[in-house]
C-alpha cells in the first residue's frame, strides 16, 4: 500500500471510529449528539496551541519516518495517549501544570523539527505521548454544556480525535511535499513553533 492510500484509510477510519460513537446508541437527541460531535470536531482548531502541535507532529513524522507505516506511529500514539487525558479530564480528575505542559509540547516538537532530530522509536512515541495527554486533558476540561449524556460526550470526545488525526494528516501530507522539495521551510515553521510556545511559557 502507498503513502497517499495508507493515509487515506487513517483518515477514514477515524472519521468512522467518529460516527461510530456518535451513532451507536438508540434512544439519544440527535440535536445534542450532532452539536457535540460539531463542537468536538471544532474543538482543535479553536486554539493555535493544539492546532500547531498536533500539525508539527505530522511534519516531523514525515521528516524522519523511513517507511509508510512508521510515518503514522507518532500520530496514532499521539491520539491514543490524548484519549486517555482526555478521560483523566472527563472524570475530573486534577491534572497539574496542563497549559505550561502544552506550551513546552510546541516549544519541545517545534525544535525537534526545527533540528529535524530522529530519537529512538520508543522515545519519540513516549514524549509525544506524554504531552498529548496534556492537550486531551484539555480538550475533556473543556467538555461543552450540551455533551450532558453519554452518547453526546461520545460525539464530542470522537470529534475531536478525528479532528487531530486530520491534522497529523495533514502535517504528514505537507511535511512529505516540504522533504522533498524546500526542507528548509519544514525546518523554518519548526522555530516558528518552538518560538511560539516560548512565548507561552514565559507570558
Amino acid at each position: 500500500m502507498n503513502r497517499t492510500a495508507c493515509l487515506r484509510l487513517a483518515l477514514g477510519t477515524s472519521l468512522t471510529v467518529a460516527a461510530g460513537a456518535a451513532l451507536a446508541h438508540p434512544g439519544h437527541d440527535a440535536a445534542t449528539v450532532s452539536a457535540s460531535l460539531w463542537a468536538g470536531l471544532a474543538h482543535p482548531f479553536t486554539g493555535a496551541d493544539h492546532l500547531l502541535a498536533m500539525a508539527a507532529v505530522g511534519v516531523w513524522s514525515a521528516l524522519i519516518a523511513r517507511s509508510t507505516a512508521d510515518t503514522l506511529r507518532l500520530p496514532l500514539a499521539f491520539v491514543a495517549l490524548m484519549l486517555v487525558g482526555a478521560a483523566i479530564g472527563l472524570c475530573g480528575v486534577a491534572l497539574p501544570a496542563v497549559e505550561p505542559m502544552i506550551a513546552a509540547s510546541l516549544l519541545v516538537i517545534g525544535l525537534l523539527l526545527a533540528l529535524r532530530a530522529k530519537l529512538p522509536a520508543w522515545a519519540g512515541t513516549l514524549l509525544v505521548g506524554g504531552f498529548a495527554i496534556f492537550h486531551g486533558y484539555a480538550h475533556g476540561a473543556e467538555l461543552p454544556a450540551t455533551a450532558g449524556a453519554l452518547p453526546a460526550v461520545l460525539a464530542y470526545v470522537g470529534g475531536f480525535a478525528a479532528a487531530t488525526m486530520a491534522l497529523h494528516l495533514l502535517g504528514i501530507g505537507a511535511g512529505t511535499l516540504l522533504r522533498r522539495h524546500a526542507g528548509w521551510l519544514a525546518r523554518a515553521a519548526g522555530a516558528g513553533v518552538a518560538l511560539y510556545g516560548a512565548s507561552l511559557l514565559v507570558a
